[in-house]
C-alpha cells in the first residue's frame, strides 16, 4: 500500500462479521481519507489508520488507476469536510473509486443487486439529497415515517423471496439425492445446477436485507438530527 492507493477494510453491520467493504484513500503517511461516521453525521475526514481499520486487516483495491497518485491525492482532499453520504448514491465507495478513477460508482451496491433506480425509495432518497434543510420539521417528520414504511416494505417483500430461494435450495438438494438413489446421474446434475442457482440468489437476498438494514440505521441517524434541531428551535431555511 503505497500513498494515492484506494484500500479499505471489512466492517461489521448489524452483529454480522465482515459484511460490508468501507473505502478509503491511502495517504502514504500513516492516514487515511475517507467518509468517517465518527460522528453523528458522516464526513469526508482525514484520520489516522486506526481509525479507519477499527482493528481489521486493510487491503488494497485492485484496478486500472487512471489518476497518478498526487492527482488522486488533490482529488481525495478537494472534499474534505464534506457531508453528503448517501448509502445509494455517495457513499464511500463512490468517493473513492472517483478519486482513483474518475467515476463514482459502487460495485459493491451492483453486486448486491441495490441500485438508485431499483428501489422504491423516493423520501428517502430526497432526505438524502438535504430535504430535511427546506422542510418545515412536520414535513420532514411524514418524510422519515413514509421512508420507514417503504424501508419495511422492501425488507419483507425480499425476507420472502430469501425465505423461498432457501427452500428451493432444499427441495432441489433432495431431488438430487432421489434422482442419484435411483442412478439417473443426469438428472442429479441438473438439479444440482438449479441448487447452485437458487444458492446463489439466496446469498444475494440476504445480502440485500443487511443493505436495508443499513437504509434504515441511516435514516434514523438522519431523524435523530432533524429532532435536535427541531428541539434548538430550527425552523428551516
Amino acid at each position: 500500500m503505497a500513498k494515492g492507493d484506494q484500500i479499505y477494510v471489512m466492517r461489521d453491520l448489524a452483529g454480522v462479521p465482515g459484511l460490508y467493504q468501507h473505502h478509503g484513500i491511502d495517504c502514504g503517511d500513516g492516514t487515511v481519507i475517507h467518509y468517517s461516521k465518527a460522528r453523528d453525521i458522516a464526513e469526508i475526514a482525514r484520520t489516522s489508520y486506526e481509525a479507519f481499520a477499527w482493528g481489521n486487516p486493510v487491503y488494497t483495491v485492485r484496478q486500472s488507476i487512471i489518476y497518478t497518485p498526487d492527482t488522486v491525492m488533490e482529488r481525495a482532499t478537494s472534499r474534505l469536510g464534506e457531508r453528503q453520504y448517501d448509502l445509494l448514491q455517495n457513499n464511500c465507495e463512490h468517493f473513492a473509486n472517483w478519486c482513483t478513477t474518475g467515476r463514482s460508482e459502487s460495485r459493491q451496491l451492483a453486486n448486491f443487486g441495490l441500485q438508485t433506480n431499483q428501489l422504491n425509495l423516493p423520501e428517502l432518497r430526497r432526505l438524502a439529497d438535504r430535504d430535511r434543510h427546506v422542510t418545515t420539521p412536520e414535513q420532514a417528520r411524514a418524510n422519515f415515517q413514509k421512508a420507514l414504511g417503504d424501508i419495511a416494505t422492501a425488507y419483507n417483500t425480499t425476507l420472502a423471496d430469501q425465505q423461498t430461494a432457501q427452500k428451493d435450495v432444499r427441495d432441489w438438494h433432495r431431488v438430487a439425492q432421489k434422482a442419484l438413489n435411483n442412478r439417473r446421474e443426469d438428472l442429479a446434475r441438473a438439479a444440482l445446477h438449479r441448487k447452485v442457482a437458487a444458492s446463489k440468489r439466496a446469498e444475494m437476498l440476504t445480502t440485500q436485507l443487511s443493505e436495508l438494514v443499513e437504509l434504515e440505521l441511516n435514516l434514523q441517524r438522519n431523524r435523530a438530527f432533524v429532532q435536535r434541531q427541531v428541539g434548538s428551535g430550527w425552523v428551516g431555511e
